[in-house]
C-alpha cells in the first residue's frame, strides 16, 4: 500500500469528450471525480478489486462542485485529489482541477461511505489506518454543501429509467442522474450561461425500470432547485447555480 497523501492525474480533452459549447460537460468533471477517487483508493489498497472481495465498496453520497471555467476542446488539464477528513460514516474527499499553467479552475468537495452490497448498510470506516495516516492540510475553499429541502413548486417531468442509466451495481448511475438533471433546461440557456456551482445529493438508489419525476423550481432561472423523486420520496436533491458567460 502506498502512502500518497496527494494523488494527481493529468487529462487532455478531446473532441469527442465536448458539449456543445466546445468545453468539458458538467457531467465528465463528474465522470474524472469518481475515476480520480478510483486511482487514489487503488493506490492505496482499498479500491474496488480490494473491497468488492469482501462484498464491500465506496459509494459517493454528495457532490459539491464550482467552477471559475471549464478546460476547453485541445486543453490539457489536471485533477489533484486528497481526503481532509472522516468519521464512522463519511469521508470527505476534496478535489483541485487545474489548467496546463498550474492555475486552479476549479474545486470539489465529495462525500463518500464504504457500504455492505449483501446489506445494503453502511460500514464503519473509523478503523481504516490508510485514511488516518494519510488526512492532508491542502486547503479547499468553497463552501461545503448547503442543506439542500425537497422541491415542491416549478415544472414535473416524468422518466423511466433504461438500461443505460445503469451501472456496475445494478442501479442508476451517478452521471446518468446528473445528464438528467442538465437536460431540463436549453440548449440556448447551456450557450448563455455556466454552471457556475453544482450541490447534488444522492438519498436513494435507484434500480431498472423505476418511474420517476424530475422536479424543477428555476422560479430565480440563475440558482435553481432540482429533485429526482420516486413515489413522493427524493432519491437525487441538486441545486444549479449559473453565471453568464464573459
Amino acid at each position: 500500500m502506498e502512502n500518497i497523501k496527494e494523488f494527481k492525474h493529468d487529462y487532455f480533452l478531446t473532441a469527442a469528450e465536448c458539449n456543445p459549447e466546445k468545453e468539458m460537460p458538467l457531467s465528465l468533471v463528474m465522470t474524472k471525480i469518481i475515476e480520480v477517487a478510483t486511482m487514489h483508493a487503488n493506490a492505496w489498497g482499498v479500491g474496488y478489486a480490494n473491497m468488492i472481495a469482501s462484498n464491500q465498496g465506496w459509494v459517493l453520497s454528495r457532490v459539491t462542485i464550482e467552477m471559475k471555467r471549464y478546460p476547453k476542446v485541445n486543453e490539457a488539464y489536471k485533477f489533484i485529489t486528497w481526503i481532509e477528513d472522516y468519521n464512522r460514516h463519511f469521508s470527505q474527499r476534496n478535489m483541485e482541477i487545474q489548467d496546463l499553467n498550474g492555475e486552479v479552475i476549479g474545486y470539489v468537495r465529495t462525500i463518500w461511505m464504504v457500504i455492505n452490497f449483501a446489506t445494503r448498510e453502511s460500514v464503519d470506516i473509523s478503523q481504516l489506518s490508510y485514511i488516518r495516516e494519510n488526512i492532508s492540510d491542502h486547503p479547499c475553499p468553497i463552501e461545503p454543501q448547503s442543506r439542500l429541502r425537497p422541491v415542491s413548486n416549478g415544472k414535473t417531468v416524468d422518466y423511466t429509467f433504461r438500461y443505460m442509466d445503469c451501472d456496475i451495481n445494478r442501479h442508476v448511475n451517478t452521471v446518468k442522474y446528473l445528464d438528467l438533471l442538465l437536460n431540463q433546461f436549453s440548449l440556448e440557456k447551456f450557450d448563455r450561461e455556466i454552471v457556475k456551482r453544482l450541490e447534488i445529493a444522492f438519498l436513494k438508489e435507484t434500480l431498472y425500470g423505476t418511474e420517476a419525476q424530475i422536479h424543477l423550481d428555476d422560479s430565480d432561472p440563475m440558482d435553481c432547485k432540482l429533485s429526482i423523486d420516486v413515489d413522493g420520496a427524493s432519491h437525487v436533491r441538486s441545486r444549479i447555480i449559473f453565471s453568464p458567460r464573459e
